[in-house]
């Protein structure tokens, strides 16, 4: 952080938390947590997923009642039963996954609701005219009356913050949110709350990504398995110390991997061509090819082009024109459970609607691509005794935290739910790994899991493709990076001749001759 150096000195307590207990079936989610905020900070909460952190802050929200504990907001016992209520004592918050109806407009998503002075009708004019100064003050670069499906994810959290603002929040939540931005939003985003805190608005911060934390924070709480760990100021602490509060044990920060020659090509896509659902052209002439015992990083502004490559290498989406090949195979019009069979495997975007059967258990998500194959299933019946020996297997072996395989895996939280995506990709040691986000949301204990054991797929000989909107963990894993832009591949080079500028550059459209130059950067924090 910029600036003086942060004091409590004369502050007013702005929301303190007393014994806060929050259970649900089977899980002590918040156990007697205290907290204090103080106006004017920005604090963060910081822990690993199902840390309780979340959780707490929807408690505070009224979105969760609490099972014990007092809630005290500016030094006044409240009991907190809903978001009205919330709202009516200056609390505000904007969730990971926004609050938005895309198909009406921005103005009317704001004054979603509200009570107007002429109810039932809506007085949109004179709302438009209060809220405008907001508009003008965030740069919120859209008109009032645009539909909110047409922003960017970017322009519809400042509606969210605009929303919780104009409804006379003093104290905001932000629950993880830079988890959809790209990296500019992201800056926008720390100079908006820099500009709140300026006008002394309280901020609660809760993510996982240490980095961020370090930039933006005034004091940072750390959480793990529903209990305070440590409250620290900001300025006097560092990465390492709050990575082993989080997770209890000391963390490796970077990835570590050593030098190795990549072997024969495994998976290729030849002048590819395909559009989207809509119709829409993806991929125009695309080349890439995957090579034994390497990882490729594909780097690139969020669609273009990368779900559809995606979807083709994997069968869910037909070619208009081109060929992919699978050790020198023609694969183009094989369909999904062949390619899965011959060890093209796929961990994909959304772990929730792409990856996961969320109703279904551990053990049952762990088999999802082999469930009518023997051994675990004989002429139709299923071989439960078989099943279970296999997800208690790969539960110990990828550290999957739950309390039995037989545990629906809706009830994981979001780090372990990719362990166990994880878990299905590699237990067969594929030869080919398509991986997308494959970290997504995750905090860096499960973050560098994962890394590490991708980095073992790739020492094993497997050729990995990583889709990721993070550049540092492209520039961390990949030994070498493809950029994608509208479609086509604009560059491919060894990770070790790039750097993020060159990267950036070319990610917004930028042409190869007149991008920077030079070596990359030491590999990056996992943050």
């Amino acid at each position: 952080m910029t600036g003086p150096a942060f004091s409590l000195e004369g502050r007013e307590v702005a929301l303190e938390l007393r014994q806060i207990i929050k259970k649900f079936p089977g899980v002590l989610a918040n156990d007697r947590v205290d907290l204090t905020i103080y106006a004017g900070e920005v604090h963060a909460l910081l822990g690993e997923n199902g840390a309780g952190k979340s959780t707490l802050m929807k408690v505070v929200y009224g979105l969760y009642r609490r099972d014990g504990g007092e809630i005290l907001v500016r030094g006044r016992p409240y009991d907190v039963r809903s978001p009205q209520a919330a709202m009516a004592l200056g609390i505000g918050m904007v969730h990971q996954h926004f609050m938005l109806i895309p198909n009406i407009s921005i103005i009317e998503n704001i004054v979603l609701g509200l009570r107007s002075d002429r109810y039932p009708l809506l007085r949109l004019d004179e709302a438009a005219r209060r809220v405008q100064t907001l508009v003008q003050d965030f740069g919120l670069a859209a008109a009032l009356d645009t539909k909110v499906g047409k922003l960017t994810v970017g322009q519809q959290q400042k509606v969210e913050i605009i929303k919780a603002l104009y409804r006379g929040a003093r104290l905001l939540i932000l629950d993880e949110p830079t988890a959809v931005l790209l990296p500019q939003e992201t800056e926008e985003l720390f100079k908006l709350i820099e500009k709140l805190r300026a006008g002394g608005v309280t901020i609660v911060f809760i993510s996982h990504k240490l980095n961020e934390v370090l930039q933006i924070s005034d004091r940072v709480t750390v959480m793990r398995r529903g209990r305070v760990v440590r409250t620290l100021i900001t300025r006097q602490t560092s990465p390492a110390e709050l990575a082993e509060s989080m997770v209890g044990q000391a963390v490796e920060l970077s990835v570590v991997k050593q030098p190795r020659a990549a072997g024969a090509p495994r998976l290729v896509i030849e002048d590819a061509h395909a559009r989207d659902d809509l119709g829409t052209p993806k991929l125009n002439g695309l080349r890439l090819a995957l090579r034994a015992g390497e990882i490729h990083g594909l780097a690139g502004v969020d669609g273009n082009g990368q779900q559809t490559l995606v979807e083709a290498l994997m069968g869910l989406r037909g070619l208009e024109r081109g060929r992919i090949l699978f050790a020198d195979q023609d694969i183009t019009s094989q369909p999904t459970a062949q390619r899965l069979r011959a060890g093209v495997v796929h961990i994909p975007e959304n772990r929730h609607t792409e990856g996961l059967v969320l109703g279904l258990s551990v053990t049952d998500n762990l088999l999802l691509d082999v469930f009518e194959d023997p051994p675990y299933a004989q002429q139709g019946w299923r071989q439960f005794k078989v099943m279970n020996e296999h997800a208690e297997q790969l539960t110990r072996a990828f550290d999957i935290r739950t309390p039995s395989p037989a545990v629906e895996v809706r009830k994981l939280s979001g780090g372990n739910q990719q362990k166990v995506i994880l878990a299905r990709a590699l237990w067969r040691r594929p030869t080919v790994l398509i991986a997308m986000q494959p970290t997504r949301g995750l905090d860096v204990g499960a973050a560098s899991f994962i890394h590490k054991r991708l980095v073992e797929a790739r020492d094993q000989g497997c050729a990995l493709l990583i889709v990721s909107s993070e550049l540092d963990e492209i520039i961390a894993l990949s030994d070498v990076i493809s950029v994608i832009y509208e479609g086509r591949i604009v560059e491919t080079r060894p990770t070790a001749e790039t750097n993020l500028n060159r990267i950036g550059f070319l990610m917004a459209g930028g042409q190869p001759d007149q991008a920077p130059t030079g070596p990359t950067d030491a590999a990056p924090l996992l943050t």
